[in-house]
């Protein structure tokens, strides 16, 4: 993956998060007081969010710095984190497949993963 279809998948997940956070709070928000889990979809946001900013900003340092190769593996993770910690809080929220909350840690640890490598390319680099 490069800095451009990094930043180009941070837009994507960025309207994503706009557009699941606001459908929540107007659309879903009977069904999620009802089901309890107004808190655990407004969870799944905020992570969506933050880690959309971290990801475009991976974007921007693979725009900078095109000679950390290992950029693209931070992003990947981070992808991979929403995907499947702020995925399976979204499924969660929505059909009380409690199951899925097993599953979210494995999102933290890709998000973990993702700032990690940052750090790592950090201190690697000159």
């Amino acid at each position: 993956m490069n800095a451009k279809q990094i930043l180009q998948l941070a837009g994507i997940s960025g309207a994503l998060a706009v557009g699941l956070g606001a459908f929540g709070a107007h659309s879903l928000e009977a069904l999620l007081v009802q089901n309890g889990r107004l808190d655990t979809y407004q969870t799944a946001v905020n992570y969506h969010f933050y880690h959309t900013l971290a990801l475009f900003g991976i974007g921007i340092l693979a725009k900078v710095k095109p000679e950390w190769k290992g950029i693209t593996f931070a992003a990947w993770n981070m992808a991979l984190g929403i995907l499947i910690f702020s995925g399976s809080l979204y499924v969660l929220s929505l059909t009380g497949i409690t199951w899925l909350g097993a599953i979210t840690p494995l999102g933290g640890l890709a998000f973990i993963l993702g700032w990690c490598s940052i750090i790592y390319l950090s201190f690697k680099s000159k």
